[in-house]
């Protein structure tokens, strides 16, 4: 029987369709109207079809993707044998309830890199890891509510399945258990405390803030509560904040631009509501110690009101405004002239192969998408590539801004990976890739969650102008992009794949920042609108980078370019003012801690290997390259031993990490330890024990950072024009030249007294004026496109 199905990397679509589409796409791209040369691209209008996405060629993995997350069945099979263990008291996810201990989610624990290296690096039979499943469970059928992780394998489930305490990757041994400090919210915290405590004050909040939050549908406030309780200073107790926001009235999403100034402090320790008490009330830089007190102020001749934050245009992403001239026309637009990607991908495995470059594809549910054994010309680079938290830290002057604190592996920065838009998030042509999401014993399909595409620059890799040549190439790179949204903010996760050897790491951001009242912030932000404030904040992203250069032993040198004064033998005695350079090695993890920006020498962060020494001497390596493409180079949290953080994230206190690689601190963060700030389940310091790194298997830790001082322009949304971070790793000393010396997409243009006498193309065909054969959406005329290579004047 044929099958018919259309393959979900290749959408065809009428020709006339595409005609329309791409018609004020194509005007675009015709030479200047002196009538030189003619249009360069132009679409395939004689077909009946017309080919709108290039296929990747396809490829077979030599080795399978040992990180590839579990499938359908693998986490309903595991689901089902642990319900089945009676001693585990597991409820069905589908029944369970706020008393019952049940299942978070299943996915694959990630194989140990000491148990992958034998498989991926031996060319014999050697046997695939043995896969396990890391499984999250939820226990709330007691008091003492927490979160456990299990190991549960070897897979597929049989006689030989064990299930024990996951605990070996935290730093704490509690046989994987995290105290869970609000498992009542959004449930009984909500319904049976804090609705009736805002019904007690409906009057108040009804004549401050313009609505009331009693748990109706119709209520227009919210009772908006930190992320996680506060917990210093507070003897044992559970405290907790919330702040009213108006709920918006339409479609858009903008609470959070929508505070009122009116806090709510109350304890709710334990899990007994009856013994759950309001503490106190915050209004217009003033504190009330209970609700009696409140509402006295509240009553009396003196009280001051607060203007409040009520919705607008100003808040709505809609167009706005006049239409800009030439607006309506349609902007120039990246197309791909080719029936074939120029990439391959086996699609089962998650495999890519780009030029010189390849790599496999994981997935998880607290951080997403990972890179791992990223290879160039068949040596690794790096064994894993890929994001360890996103870090959001809030300041202010009242209680819920200056105690907000985001951990956004907490909710899943993978879980929240949503479909892509093509055109927008990336290119029309891009490759798709579909992923899965875990939750309750349950999988998701997250249709095109993963885009991979080549694009062009809008500038050279490389270019020279001599007075009888110019020498120009294009900078086309292969872009793998994930796009996660975490509340109120959108992250776009790129890596990037150079023709140098060059991979580059960027995250941008975009959505509503949360805003506080104008009253008394004006220290800690613009005032933005009305009666908005927009707090500062800090986006600290944390990746992980396990080098392996040349092989696991490595050593980290640093360059520095250091001011100096010298008398060279001929410089008759005198002193020069200059600069040289100064190496040194990190030999061990007690300096493996570094900010680019805590000295006047620029400096160089270089991975090594001291026994791969190239032909001219010097040690072959990548360079950590920060600053790319905007960021500023001070990528840590400002606030000094935040009280908001506690020991949860060590990771944010300088730009830069070094350690030794161990099975065992496979992660800098983790989702939970927010509810432990002094004794988290992931101590990042505790990496850090003077362990030699001479030579040795290490991770570089490194952060991008976002100084976040939001003003008007950030309204209704922040912008990724300056929302973006990123850095490069950089090949160093590690080939003979540069490897973009290999693209044929470059030219030479050989000229004399104003005329070009030969234009070299290094082989490529460009004998082409009609289309041949598959070229995908459109072709290139590349006889009028060489022409236009011939009218090139050169120098005066």
């Amino acid at each position: 029987m044929t099958d018919k199905r259309i393959s979900p990397l290749q959408v065809q679509i009428p020709s006339v369709v595409g005609l329309l589409c791409l018609l004020g796409i194509i005007l675009i791209f015709t030479v200047p109207n002196d009538g030189r040369f003619g249009r360069i691209l132009a679409i395939r209008s004689t077909d009946k079809t017309i080919r709108f996405k290039p296929l990747p060629s396809p490829i077979y993995a030599t080795k399978k993707n040992v990180w590839q997350d579990l499938s359908e069945d693998d986490v309903h099979n595991v689901t089902q044998w642990l319900l089945a263990q009676r001693d585990l008291n597991l409820t069905n996810p589908e029944t369970a309830g706020p008393w019952s201990n049940s299942i978070l989610f299943v996915e694959l624990n990630i194989p140990n890199k000491t148990e992958v290296l034998p498989y991926i690096d031996n060319d014999t039979s050697e046997a695939v890891p043995t896969r396990y499943a890391r499984v999250v469970t939820t226990l709330r059928a007691t008091l003492e509510a927490s979160w456990q992780e299990l190991l549960v394998g070897p897979l597929p489930i049989s006689d030989e399945t064990t299930v024990e305490p996951l605990q070996y990757l935290l730093t704490r041994k509690t046989n994987g258990r995290v105290r869970w400090l609000d498992p009542d919210a959004h449930g009984a915290l909500e319904d049976e405390f804090l609705y009736k405590v805002s019904a007690s004050v409906a009057d108040i909040t009804l004549d401050l803030c313009g609505g009331v939050a009693i748990g109706q549908d119709n209520d227009t406030l919210d009772l908006i509560g930190l992320t996680t309780p506060y917990q210093k200073d507070t003897a044992g107790r559970i405290i907790r904040w919330d702040e009213f926001k108006r709920r918006p009235t339409d479609k858009f999403d903008a609470q959070t631009l929508l505070p009122q100034g009116l806090f709510l402090k109350t304890d709710v320790t334990g899990r007994d509501p009856s013994k759950w008490r309001v503490l106190g009330w915050f209004y217009n830089n003033k504190f009330y110690a209970g609700t009696r007190e409140f509402r006295a102020a509240y009553e009396s001749p003196d009280f001051q009101r607060l203007k409040p934050n009520v919705e607008g245009d100003w808040a709505r992403t809609d167009r706005q405004g006049p239409a800009w001239q030439h607006d309506l026309l349609r902007p120039p637009t990246m197309l791909h002239p080719n029936g074939k990607a120029r990439f391959s991908i086996d699609n089962a495995e998650r495999y890519v192969e780009w030029m010189d470059f390849s790599f496999f594809i994981g997935f998880s549910h607290d951080t997403g998408m990972s890179l791992y054994d990223i290879r160039y010309r068949g040596e690794r680079v790096l064994y894993e590539l890929g994001l360890q938290e996103i870090l959001v830290h809030y300041a202010g002057s009242g209680p819920y801004e200056s105690g907000h604190v985001s951990h956004d592996s907490h909710v899943g920065i993978g879980r929240y990976a949503f479909q892509l838009v093509p055109g927008y998030d990336c290119p029309s042509y891009a490759t798709f890739l579909d992923t899965r999401s875990h939750s309750g014993g349950r999988t998701n399909l997250r249709r095109n969650t993963i885009c991979i595409f080549e694009y062009m620059s809008d500038s050279p890799i490389q270019r020279h102008t001599a007075f009888t040549y110019l020498s120009i190439t294009s900078n086309v790179y292969l872009t793998v992009r994930t796009v996660s949204t975490i509340a109120d903010y959108d992250y776009v996760i790129s890596y990037k794949f150079y023709t140098d050897g060059s991979i580059g790491v960027e995250a941008e951001a975009s959505g509503y920042i949360i805003a506080a009242h104008r009253a008394h912030n004006h220290d800690y932000g613009y005032s933005i609108h009305d009666h908005l404030s927009g707090s500062m904040h800090e986006h600290i992203i944390n990746f992980k980078a396990d080098f392996d250069v040349l092989g696991t032993q490595n050593t980290v040198q640093m360059v520095r370019n250091v001011p100096t004064t010298q008398v060279y033998p001929w410089s008759n005695g005198k002193a020069r003012s200059t600069m040289r350079l100064e190496r040194s090695f990190i030999t061990n993890e007690d300096q493996g801690r570094w900010n680019w920006d805590d000295s006047t020498a620029q400096k160089q962060l270089v991975v090594v290997n001291q026994d791969a020494i190239n032909a001219y001497g010097e040690m072959r390596g990548y360079q950590l390259v920060p600053g790319q493409p905007a960021a500023a180079t001070h990528a840590r949290l400002t606030a000094i031993n935040s009280t908001s953080l506690g020991r949860t994230a060590g990771w944010s206190s300088h730009d830069v990490h070094i350690t030794a690689q161990h099975d065992t601190e496979p992660r800098s963060a983790y989702p939970f330890n927010a509810h432990d700030l002094y004794d988290p389940p992931i101590d990042f310091d505790r990496f850090f024990n003077g362990e030699d790194l001479n030579q040795t298997d290490l991770v570089i830790w490194f952060n991008l950072g976002m100084y976040h001082l939001p003003h008007t322009g950030d309204l209704p949304n922040t912008l990724t024009t300056t929302a973006h971070a990123g850095v490069k790793l950089v090949p160093v000393n590690f080939f003979s030249l540069d490897q973009s010396r290999r693209t044929v997409n470059q030219v030479r243009i050989d000229y004399d007294e104003g005329k070009v006498t030969h234009v070299e193309i290094f082989g490529r065909e460009m004998n082409s004026s009609v289309p041949d054969g598959d070229v995908g959406c459109c072709w290139l005329n590349d006889q009028a496109a060489l022409a236009e290579l011939y009218g090139y004047d050169g120098p005066a």
